[in-house]
């Protein structure tokens, strides 16, 4: 019996060895290095209790918004997003990767998963734009000290949270996406041009909804832009820059993920910054394979409106949405009998909501305005304005 367990435990000591080996052995060979890059270092100052400014650059607190003006190069803007925003980059990552221990408390686990992650994903960053990269470079030097540097090299980790909406679905297939945008142009406006809505459906924590950011982004050479979203991100989920194209981004689910392409924020930044109407939107987001399935909603200022189904390894395929369109989480074009999207339509709230905004669509005022777009968004009921239960 005691040479039994001489041998369970020798045995056990081994597995324990290898796994710590493997551990190593991928966190140096699966390494995500950052480009030279060489910031100015210009530190921020407090100006005021609500405003914070570094140079060009500077964020002011409007209680539950912050608006942050970001300008420079992408190297400078990395930096300045950085220092100017720490406390709220380090409070948000630290919500993260609480909830990764509270979804997966046993360490071990973790450390399978994170490295199954850096394995898969170890040459994410060659999708990325040379700007991006040297963006979230500049980022990752100002973001000094680093409370997690355990988990990953900050540069490393900054690339892949970046990339966390293609990377997570890779390994999540809840169905629980909830997007809903309403777009209205031209003859439902009374004159040229659109306005679009939209719901957002990341709801990893009330801090994400409470404190969000408004980012005017001014980058030397590019198109300004302002975008919704929190701090740390570097990309777009929600936007529209100053020529008058405006996007989001919806979950959807179709074809099979890709670890190597750019990450969704990163393809609608670059739209921002590069297009000045639809169809150049569509060129852009063509040059840029999808690593996962989305659906992008995109109008400009002349009320061109379109609802964009991306997949990897298909071309994008583009629905012209009129001059009054309701948009949620399903696929309509060549996707639309993936078995994916069959079980969002089958298993998620996107039908109902369809249904009923497209009745909130055929009954909205023309024409319509920005307050009575908020409280179509507002909107709880169900088809034929009935109550629905708390927590529908």
């Amino acid at each position: 019996m005691r040479r039994a367990l001489r041998v369970a435990l020798v045995a056990l000591g081994g597995l324990g060895a290898a796994l710590l080996g493997t551990h190593l052995t991928l966190g140096v060979a699966c390494r995500i290095e950052p480009p030279s890059v060489s910031p100015t270092r210009q530190e921020a100052r407090r100006e005021s209790p609500s405003l914070r400014r570094l140079e060009d650059s500077f964020v002011l607190d409007r209680g539950d918004i912050l608006e942050v003006h970001l300008s420079g190069s992408p190297l400078e803007i990395g930096w300045a997003h950085a220092r100017l925003l720490y406390p709220e980059m380090v409070e948000n990552e630290g919500i993260l990767l609480g909830h990764f221990k509270e979804a997966v408390p046993t360490p071990l686990l973790r450390n399978l998963l994170l490295d199954l992650a850096q394995l898969r994903y170890r040459k994410v960053d060659q999708g990325m734009s040379a700007e991006r990269r040297a963006e979230i470079a500049g980022g990752a030097l100002g973001f000094q000290p680093d409370p997690y540097a355990a988990v990953f090299p900050t540069f490393q980790r900054f690339v892949y949270l970046n990339a966390l909406y293609d990377i997570a679905l890779s390994f999540e297939h809840s169905p629980l996406i909830g997007c809903t945008s309403f777009v209205f142009s031209n003859s439902s406006l009374g004159f040229d041009g659109s306005l679009l809505a939209r719901n957002f459906d990341f709801e990893v924590d009330p801090i994400f909804d409470r404190k969000k950011a408004v980012f005017f982004v001014r980058e030397r050479g590019k198109i300004p832009f302002a975008s919704v979203a929190w701090p740390g991100l570097v990309g777009v989920v929600s936007g529209m820059n100053a020529e008058g194209v405006a996007l989001v981004v919806h979950g959807g689910r179709a074809g099979e993920p890709r670890a190597a392409g750019d990450p969704v924020v990163h393809a609608l930044r670059a739209v921002l910054s590069e297009a000045r109407t639809t169809a150049e939107a569509l060129a852009v987001l063509a040059r840029r394979p999808p690593l996962v399935s989305h659906i992008v909603v995109l109008s400009d200022a002349a009320g061109h409106a379109v609802k964009i189904e991306r997949a990897p390894g298909a071309p994008d395929f583009a629905i012209a949405l009129g001059d009054a369109a309701a948009v949620t989480n399903h696929f309509d074009g060549p996707a639309a009998s993936d078995p994916k999207n069959l079980g969002v339509r089958a298993r998620t709230s996107t039908l109902a909501r369809k249904a009923r905004a497209d009745e909130l669509v055929a009954r909205a005022p023309r024409p319509i305005d920005a307050t009575a777009l908020v409280a179509m968004l507002r909107d709880r009921k169900a088809v034929g304005d009935r109550a629905l239960a708390l927590g529908d």
